[in-house]
Protein backbone atom coordinates (compact mmCIF):
# COMPACT_ATOMS: atom_id res chain seq x y z
CA UNK A 1 0.00 0.00 0.00
CA UNK A 2 1.38 3.74 -1.03
CA UNK A 3 2.01 6.14 1.40
CA UNK A 4 -0.35 8.78 -0.30
CA UNK A 5 -3.66 5.39 -0.47
CA UNK A 6 -2.57 4.75 3.70
CA UNK A 7 -3.01 8.39 4.66
CA UNK A 8 -6.58 8.29 2.70
CA UNK A 9 -7.59 5.06 4.01
CA UNK A 10 -6.06 5.33 7.54
CA UNK A 11 -7.48 9.03 8.47
CA UNK A 12 -10.98 8.26 9.68
CA UNK A 13 -9.85 4.89 11.41
CA UNK A 14 -6.67 7.17 13.36
CA UNK A 15 -9.19 9.67 14.29
CA UNK A 16 -11.87 7.51 15.44
CA UNK A 17 -9.68 4.84 17.75
CA UNK A 18 -7.93 8.63 19.30
CA UNK A 19 -11.17 9.54 20.59
CA UNK A 20 -12.52 6.28 21.45
CA UNK A 21 -9.29 5.46 23.56
CA UNK A 22 -8.81 8.91 24.80
CA UNK A 23 -12.53 8.94 26.71
CA UNK A 24 -11.93 5.06 27.76
CA UNK A 25 -8.55 6.42 30.04
CA UNK A 26 -11.31 8.86 31.87
CA UNK A 27 -13.75 6.12 31.96
CA UNK A 28 -11.03 3.48 33.45
CA UNK A 29 -10.22 6.10 35.91
CA UNK A 30 -13.69 7.25 37.07
CA UNK A 31 -14.43 3.42 38.12
CA UNK A 32 -11.35 2.68 39.72
CA UNK A 33 -13.37 3.34 42.99
CA UNK A 34 -15.66 0.60 42.02
CA UNK A 35 -14.06 -2.47 41.08
CA UNK A 36 -10.76 -3.52 41.27
CA UNK A 37 -8.10 -3.96 38.59
CA UNK A 38 -8.01 -7.56 38.06
CA UNK A 39 -11.88 -8.28 37.84
CA UNK A 40 -11.91 -4.81 35.40
CA UNK A 41 -9.67 -6.87 33.17
CA UNK A 42 -11.22 -9.83 33.02
CA UNK A 43 -15.03 -8.43 33.45
CA UNK A 44 -13.51 -6.27 29.94
CA UNK A 45 -12.26 -8.86 28.21
CA UNK A 46 -14.34 -11.92 28.63
CA UNK A 47 -17.21 -9.34 27.80
CA UNK A 48 -15.59 -7.58 24.71
CA UNK A 49 -14.93 -11.03 23.33
CA UNK A 50 -17.89 -12.36 23.77
CA UNK A 51 -19.60 -9.42 21.51
CA UNK A 52 -17.30 -9.94 19.13
CA UNK A 53 -17.94 -13.11 18.58
CA UNK A 54 -21.70 -12.15 18.55
CA UNK A 55 -21.37 -9.92 15.85
CA UNK A 56 -19.13 -11.82 13.94
CA UNK A 57 -21.62 -14.95 14.22
CA UNK A 58 -24.22 -12.25 13.09
CA UNK A 59 -21.99 -11.23 10.21
CA UNK A 60 -21.17 -14.91 9.34
CA UNK A 61 -17.48 -14.22 9.97
CA UNK A 62 -15.40 -17.41 10.54
CA UNK A 63 -15.05 -18.63 13.89
CA UNK A 64 -12.20 -20.94 14.34
CA UNK A 65 -9.45 -19.90 16.36
CA UNK A 66 -5.96 -18.64 14.20
CA UNK A 67 -3.11 -20.54 14.96
CA UNK A 68 -3.49 -20.77 19.10
CA UNK A 69 0.04 -20.47 20.27
CA UNK A 70 0.54 -16.90 18.73
CA UNK A 71 -3.36 -15.93 19.36
CA UNK A 72 -2.55 -16.92 23.40
CA UNK A 73 0.48 -14.81 23.05
CA UNK A 74 -0.74 -12.13 22.17
CA UNK A 75 -4.36 -12.29 24.37
CA UNK A 76 -1.36 -12.32 26.89
CA UNK A 77 0.78 -9.58 26.88
CA UNK A 78 -1.61 -6.95 24.62
CA UNK A 79 -5.30 -7.71 26.63
CA UNK A 80 -3.74 -9.04 29.68
CA UNK A 81 -0.49 -7.77 30.75
CA UNK A 82 -1.36 -4.40 28.98
CA UNK A 83 -4.62 -3.65 30.76
CA UNK A 84 -3.54 -5.53 34.12
CA UNK A 85 -0.77 -3.05 34.38
CA UNK A 86 -3.22 -0.07 33.01
CA UNK A 87 -5.62 -0.89 35.83
CA UNK A 88 -3.39 -1.16 38.26
CA UNK A 89 -1.58 1.92 37.83
CA UNK A 90 -4.89 4.17 37.51
CA UNK A 91 -5.39 3.21 41.56
CA UNK A 92 -3.02 5.46 42.54
CA UNK A 93 -1.74 7.88 39.36
CA UNK A 94 -3.11 10.12 37.34
CA UNK A 95 -4.45 9.63 33.76
CA UNK A 96 -2.39 12.01 32.11
CA UNK A 97 0.80 10.58 33.39
CA UNK A 98 -0.21 6.56 33.12
CA UNK A 99 -1.61 6.82 29.65
CA UNK A 100 1.39 8.94 28.55
CA UNK A 101 3.73 5.88 29.87
CA UNK A 102 1.15 3.41 28.33
CA UNK A 103 1.93 4.98 24.67
CA UNK A 104 5.74 4.48 24.70
CA UNK A 105 4.25 1.35 23.14
CA UNK A 106 5.95 2.87 19.89
CA UNK A 107 9.21 2.90 21.11
CA UNK A 108 9.04 -0.87 22.43
CA UNK A 109 7.76 -2.15 18.99
CA UNK A 110 11.07 -1.13 17.53
CA UNK A 111 12.97 -3.14 19.61
CA UNK A 112 11.13 -6.18 19.60
CA UNK A 113 10.04 -6.12 15.52
CA UNK A 114 13.87 -5.95 14.98
CA UNK A 115 14.47 -8.69 17.45
CA UNK A 116 11.32 -10.62 16.27
CA UNK A 117 10.85 -9.55 12.92
CA UNK A 118 14.37 -8.21 11.45
CA UNK A 119 13.20 -4.52 11.34
CA UNK A 120 16.35 -2.69 11.56
CA UNK A 121 15.52 0.76 13.28
CA UNK A 122 17.10 3.80 11.42
CA UNK A 123 18.80 6.99 12.87
CA UNK A 124 15.49 8.79 12.87
CA UNK A 125 14.16 6.05 14.77
CA UNK A 126 17.31 6.89 16.91
CA UNK A 127 16.37 10.10 17.14
CA UNK A 128 12.70 9.42 18.24
CA UNK A 129 13.75 7.12 21.14
CA UNK A 130 16.54 9.96 22.36
CA UNK A 131 13.95 12.39 22.03
CA UNK A 132 11.16 10.42 24.69
CA UNK A 133 13.94 9.50 27.27
CA UNK A 134 14.86 12.50 27.90
CA UNK A 135 11.32 13.19 27.60
CA UNK A 136 10.84 10.80 30.84
CA UNK A 137 13.49 12.08 32.81
CA UNK A 138 11.35 15.51 32.78
CA UNK A 139 8.46 13.67 33.35
CA UNK A 140 9.76 11.79 36.28
CA UNK A 141 11.50 14.79 37.63
CA UNK A 142 14.40 12.54 39.52
CA UNK A 143 15.83 16.23 40.54
CA UNK A 144 12.93 16.65 43.05
CA UNK A 145 12.84 13.16 44.33
CA UNK A 146 10.99 10.15 42.72
CA UNK A 147 8.12 10.12 45.07
CA UNK A 148 5.14 7.55 44.06
CA UNK A 149 7.53 6.12 40.82
CA UNK A 150 4.98 2.95 40.90
CA UNK A 151 2.47 3.75 38.38
CA UNK A 152 5.27 5.38 36.25
CA UNK A 153 6.94 1.96 36.19
CA UNK A 154 3.47 0.04 35.70
CA UNK A 155 2.54 2.56 32.62
CA UNK A 156 5.76 1.77 31.05
CA UNK A 157 5.20 -2.16 31.60
CA UNK A 158 1.71 -1.79 30.00
CA UNK A 159 3.37 -0.29 27.20
CA UNK A 160 5.86 -2.85 26.95
CA UNK A 161 3.66 -5.23 26.61
CA UNK A 162 1.45 -4.00 24.01
CA UNK A 163 4.42 -3.11 21.97
CA UNK A 164 5.47 -7.00 22.41
CA UNK A 165 1.40 -7.89 21.31
CA UNK A 166 1.12 -5.30 18.57
CA UNK A 167 4.34 -7.28 16.68
CA UNK A 168 3.09 -10.73 17.52
CA UNK A 169 -0.03 -9.24 15.74
CA UNK A 170 1.61 -7.74 12.80
CA UNK A 171 3.30 -11.30 12.54
CA UNK A 172 0.10 -13.33 12.47
CA UNK A 173 -1.11 -10.80 9.73
CA UNK A 174 1.90 -11.68 7.60
CA UNK A 175 1.68 -15.29 8.26
CA UNK A 176 -1.64 -16.19 8.85
CA UNK A 177 -3.84 -13.30 7.55
CA UNK A 178 -6.83 -14.00 9.98
CA UNK A 179 -10.05 -12.40 9.63
CA UNK A 180 -10.03 -9.14 11.75
CA UNK A 181 -12.63 -9.38 13.84
CA UNK A 182 -12.50 -13.27 14.89
CA UNK A 183 -8.94 -12.71 15.98
CA UNK A 184 -9.78 -9.45 17.98
CA UNK A 185 -12.22 -11.78 19.26
CA UNK A 186 -9.81 -14.64 20.39
CA UNK A 187 -7.10 -12.97 21.73
CA UNK A 188 -9.40 -10.48 23.57
CA UNK A 189 -11.46 -13.22 24.88
CA UNK A 190 -8.26 -15.24 26.17
CA UNK A 191 -6.63 -12.71 27.65
CA UNK A 192 -9.68 -12.28 29.53
CA UNK A 193 -9.91 -15.86 30.38
CA UNK A 194 -6.28 -15.74 31.79
CA UNK A 195 -7.11 -12.86 33.96
CA UNK A 196 -9.84 -14.74 35.28
CA UNK A 197 -8.11 -16.38 38.66
CA UNK A 198 -6.04 -13.69 38.78
CA UNK A 199 -9.27 -12.26 39.76
CA UNK A 200 -9.94 -14.70 42.42
CA UNK A 201 -7.01 -15.19 43.74
CA UNK A 202 -5.48 -11.72 44.76
CA UNK A 203 -6.97 -9.73 47.20
CA UNK A 204 -8.88 -7.01 45.72
CA UNK A 205 -11.89 -5.14 46.54
CA UNK A 206 -15.45 -5.97 45.92
CA UNK A 207 -17.02 -4.79 42.62
CA UNK A 208 -20.21 -1.61 43.44
CA UNK A 209 -22.68 -2.48 40.99
CA UNK A 210 -24.03 1.07 40.75
CA UNK A 211 -25.03 3.49 38.07
CA UNK A 212 -21.49 4.72 37.82
CA UNK A 213 -19.79 0.87 37.13
CA UNK A 214 -22.80 0.07 35.32
CA UNK A 215 -22.33 3.11 32.60
CA UNK A 216 -19.10 2.94 32.51
CA UNK A 217 -18.76 -0.70 31.99
CA UNK A 218 -20.73 -0.32 29.24
CA UNK A 219 -18.66 2.29 27.67
CA UNK A 220 -15.58 0.14 27.97
CA UNK A 221 -16.98 -3.21 26.88
CA UNK A 222 -19.02 -1.92 23.83
CA UNK A 223 -17.11 0.97 22.60
CA UNK A 224 -13.36 1.16 23.81
CA UNK A 225 -13.53 -2.48 23.94
CA UNK A 226 -14.93 -4.04 21.03
CA UNK A 227 -14.92 -1.41 18.78
CA UNK A 228 -11.49 0.21 19.78
CA UNK A 229 -9.51 -2.75 19.34
CA UNK A 230 -10.85 -3.97 15.68
CA UNK A 231 -10.13 -0.42 14.81
CA UNK A 232 -6.88 -0.73 16.41
CA UNK A 233 -6.21 -3.82 14.75
CA UNK A 234 -7.12 -2.42 11.03
CA UNK A 235 -4.30 -0.07 11.42
CA UNK A 236 -2.33 -2.79 12.75
CA UNK A 237 -2.52 -4.76 9.53
CA UNK A 238 -2.56 -1.60 6.96
CA UNK A 239 0.91 -0.57 8.22
CA UNK A 240 4.16 -1.36 8.77
CA UNK A 241 4.84 -2.18 12.41
CA UNK A 242 7.46 -0.11 13.03
CA UNK A 243 5.05 3.05 12.38
CA UNK A 244 1.63 1.34 13.44
CA UNK A 245 1.93 3.64 16.50
CA UNK A 246 1.05 6.45 14.57
CA UNK A 247 -2.25 6.40 15.17
CA UNK A 248 -1.53 6.47 19.21
CA UNK A 249 0.29 9.90 18.97
CA UNK A 250 -3.43 11.51 19.75
CA UNK A 251 -4.62 9.89 22.46
CA UNK A 252 -2.71 10.93 25.67
CA UNK A 253 -2.75 14.02 24.75
CA UNK A 254 -6.64 14.03 24.68
CA UNK A 255 -6.82 12.07 27.40
CA UNK A 256 -4.66 14.54 29.41
CA UNK A 257 -7.15 17.39 28.14
CA UNK A 258 -10.04 15.74 29.02
CA UNK A 259 -8.89 15.13 32.31
CA UNK A 260 -7.66 18.52 32.70
CA UNK A 261 -10.87 19.56 32.72
CA UNK A 262 -13.30 16.50 34.03
CA UNK A 263 -11.06 15.49 36.61
CA UNK A 264 -9.04 18.63 37.89
CA UNK A 265 -5.53 16.63 36.58
CA UNK A 266 -3.37 19.79 36.11
CA UNK A 267 -0.20 19.16 34.84
CA UNK A 268 3.37 20.49 36.26
CA UNK A 269 5.91 22.87 33.95
CA UNK A 270 8.03 19.68 33.74
CA UNK A 271 5.73 17.53 32.61
CA UNK A 272 4.24 19.19 30.31
CA UNK A 273 7.64 19.32 28.79
CA UNK A 274 8.34 16.01 29.35
CA UNK A 275 5.26 15.60 27.59
CA UNK A 276 5.55 17.47 24.61
CA UNK A 277 9.38 15.17 24.00
CA UNK A 278 7.84 12.21 24.50
CA UNK A 279 5.04 13.20 22.06
CA UNK A 280 7.81 14.68 19.83
CA UNK A 281 9.72 11.70 19.95
CA UNK A 282 6.62 9.46 19.17
CA UNK A 283 5.98 11.80 15.91
CA UNK A 284 9.51 11.22 14.26
CA UNK A 285 9.13 7.20 15.21
CA UNK A 286 5.79 7.16 13.45
CA UNK A 287 6.83 9.60 10.17
CA UNK A 288 9.92 7.46 9.78
CA UNK A 289 10.25 5.35 6.89
CA UNK A 290 9.58 1.54 7.18
CA UNK A 291 12.37 0.09 8.98
CA UNK A 292 14.79 -2.21 6.44
CA UNK A 293 14.10 -6.04 6.96
CA UNK A 294 17.80 -7.98 7.80
CA UNK A 295 18.77 -10.40 5.25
Amino acid sequence: MSRSSFDRAGLALMFSTILVWAGSWIAMKLIVPYIGPFDFVALRYVSGGLVLFALALAMGRPLAMPPWKLTLLIGLTQTAGFQGFVQTALVSGGVGKVSLMAYTMPFWVILFAWWLLGERPTARHGLGIALAAIGLVCFVEPWNGLGDIRPVLLGLGSGLCWGVGTVLSKRMFERHAPDVMTFTAWQMLLGGLVMTPVAFLVPQMSAQWGWQLWTGMAYIVLIATAAGWLLWLLVVRLVPASIAGLSSLGVPVVAMLFAWALLSEQPSSAELGGMALILAGIWVVSRAAPAARAD
